[in-house]
């Protein structure tokens, strides 16, 4: 009998791949044969940053395709990139499933995609593979995308997604408030980048139906709504790398893990852990505000700062900064997240919000200090802030910064009172419920293995 060979297909970009590689090491220890698409340039990028290589074992293969953009385009502009996605991988993942099928080994039985790849499954349905539709994010993010029909027709939207006014919403009682301007699709990029996007959400709502499987990363009782509203999408998460005592991959940078070392001389919950993901970028101004606020808390800070994090090439700290905190402080390019999290010296998680942070930092009991940049990093602020009440936001001033002063105030306000702890812990022991013998994800992840080996 041969082995089951699952084709994995992440959409590229970080937030993406990282819990969609979980998925594909969790299948993987279940026997399966998982081959990992990324696209050429992202592949370069995982393979760079994995430092042990070994723990791919010969059952996971990583194998990259064309983007579609010449190698000098910028892969952080998601509406060239989408257009580009849709014009040419389909045919390459045709091309690849049929090489694959010719060759020796097991031929491919499934296809998993991202659902914001949903032209993998249209490929997987035309050559008659069974397909899974992942969603990495929260599920009400994907509620408010199977909605997008009923707010165009309550004229909360306009057809091509701009919002003709702004104003706020909830999708259903208990769920998170949300600013219609804060609207997944119309806080990415410029006016042509936001119809894209929307473009390909409304598509995916098509494609999505051609999946046999919703699975997604989140816990039944961290969004009750939002399973109650669409009770098509089943939650398998957390997916953690700790939950099968592994190492998470599929990074884009090197992390840098003497971190952890640093970590372990530090004192318990006394260090503020600052880090914004793969996209957030800072303008000068708003770097040394952050920057500033961390040198006055007069506390221990471990902050993750991207070569890329500014949109200068110069040196973005104060002038004599990093000599000036080089005893409580330390700045790394980036940092193995789950174990920095895990961590007994971290206080708070002073984070962008994506989805992946967030689930992270509930998962390891820690409060948060919101600061979204984009995209549903909002919606999981809402969460955070105003549903599970473990953490808090910070106040732009009337330039549009948030000024060192507030940063200090909410890091005061946040430490200084154990209920936000208290309600983390409890969070995190409901979250960590699910996953493990008798809780919902684990018992869905069950049945979802019998099924892919029927």
């Amino acid at each position: 009998m041969s082995n089951t060979h699952i084709i994995a297909v992440p959409f590229p970009a970080q937030g993406h791949v990282i819990p969609l590689m979980e998925l594909s090491q969790c299948l993987v220890n279940h026997g399966f044969t998982v081959t990992f698409v990324n696209t050429e340039y992202n592949h370069k990028r995982v393979v760079n940053a994995l430092a042990d290589e070994s723990q791919f074992t010969d059952r996971i293969h990583l194998v990259s395709l064309p983007d579609g953009l010449e190698p000098w385009e910028d892969r952080n502009e998601l509406g060239q990139l989408c257009e580009a996605i849709q014009r040419v991988m389909p045919g390459k993942l045709e091309e690849l499933i049929e090489k694959i099928n010719e060759g020796k080994g097991d031929k491919v039985t499934c296809v998993i995609a991202d659902e914001s790849s949903g032209w993998a499954l249209e490929v997987a349905e035309k050559q008659n593979i069974r397909r899974v539709a992942f969603w990495p994010a929260a599920a009400a993010l994907l509620a408010l995308q199977f909605s997008i029909p009923k707010l165009i027709h309550e004229g909360i939207i306009n057809d091509d997604g701009t919002v003709p006014r702004s104003q706020i919403m909830q999708l259903a009682p208990n769920m998170p408030t949300m600013k219609t301007a804060d609207f997944v699709w119309a806080c990415i990029g410029d006016l042509t980048t936001q119809k894209i996007v929307f473009q390909v959400m409304v598509r995916n709502n098509k494609t999505v139906k051609l999946a046999e499987w919703i699975v997604c990363n989140s816990a039944y009782e961290l969004e009750l709504a939002a399973f109650a509203m669409a009770p098509e999408m089943l939650p398998i998460g957390p997916l953690l790398a700790s939950s099968r005592l592994g190492n998470s991959a599929g990074y884009f940078w090197p992390q840098d893990s003497t971190c952890l070392q640093w970590l372990d001389q530090q004192p318990a919950c006394s260090v503020i852990y600052v880090a914004f993901g793969s996209f957030t970028v800072f303008d000068r101004t708003q770097f040394q505000e952050l920057a500033l606020a961390l040198e006055l808390s007069q506390r221990p800070f471990l902050w993750v700062v991207r070569p890329d994090i500014t949109d200068k090439t110069s040196d973005p700290y104060p002038e004599g900064y990093q000599d000036r905190v080089a005893s409580r402080g330390l700045m790394v390019g980036w940092a193995p997240q789950q174990k920095v999290l895990a961590h007994p010296s971290i206080a708070c998680f002073l984070s962008h919000c994506g989805w992946n942070s967030t689930m992270e930092g509930v998962s390891n009991g820690v409060p948060f200090l919101c600061w979204p940049y984009f995209a549903d990093q909002f919606l999981n602020e809402s969460y955070i802030c105003d549903v599970w009440k473990v953490g808090l936001n910070f106040n732009k001033n009337e330039s549009g910064i948030i000024p060192q002063g507030e940063i200090n105030k909410k890091v005061e306000q946040l430490l200084g009172d154990e209920n936000f702890k208290v309600r983390a812990s409890k969070l995190k022991e409901m979250a960590m419920t699910n996953t493990k013998e008798g809780g919902q994800s684990h018992r869905i992840f069950k049945n979802f293995i019998e099924w892919m080996k029927a």
